[in-house]
């Protein structure tokens, strides 16, 4: 028996970029297609199947340890992105300030999909969700750069609505266009 399963949701990709490497900043760069390994983009920041822990992992790791890396790729959706828009007083806010991999259209409350969650895109490429992506000041400075006094407005604006942090589990193309369905777990919530 599978242990994920396939729902009715496909999601059609809007936007593709990647953060390069050799900026260390946040922004990214949009491209109309990606190719994707193991470690994730070749070339892009956040690439490899390794990467040093930073605060978001502090309890478990001390900073600067090396760990997994499962955090290769940062999707969002366009409605979320759309209502961030809206409380921070803009007309439309782009996915390059956010260091977005994947902006996608179509899975309602996409930055609550469950953790270990699949997208799965045509050719087979296989994209895993590990957490829902906190807000953090990064991408605020980024907008204050070129929409002055809007910087502060994101953290706000973007709690449970920031997207989902994934890695690479099959290695293929995207490009923009494509659908992915989302496969989830196959198990009942942990109550804990």
């Amino acid at each position: 028996m599978p242990v994920l399963r396939e729902t009715e949701f496909v999601a059609e990709i809007t936007w593709l970029g990647h953060v390069p490497q050799e900026t260390g900043g946040l922004r990214s760069v949009a491209d109309q297609a990606l190719t994707l390994g193991f470690g994730g983009i070749a070339g892009e920041r956040h690439q490899g199947a390794l990467r040093k822990s930073c605060g978001r992992v502090r309890n478990l790791h001390p900073e600067g340890t090396e760990i997994r890396n499962l955090r290769q790729l940062s999707i969002l959706s366009a409605e979320e992105m759309a209502q961030m828009a809206a409380d921070m007083g803009m007309e439309s806010l782009d996915p390059i300030y956010l260091g977005a991999t994947i902006v996608l259209k179509g899975i309602p409350d996409f930055s609550h999909i469950p953790p270990s969650s699949r997208l799965q895109g045509p050719d087979g490429v296989t994209l895993t969700v590990d957490l829902e992506n906190r807000p953090c000041i990064f991408p605020g400075k980024e907008i204050e750069k070129d929409h002055k006094g809007f910087g502060p407005k994101f953290k706000p604006a973007a709690t449970g609505r920031r997207g989902v942090m994934a890695w690479v589990e099959r290695p293929g193309a995207l490009k923009i266009g494509d659908q992915l369905r989302l496969f989830v777990p196959d198990q009942p919530a942990w109550r804990g």
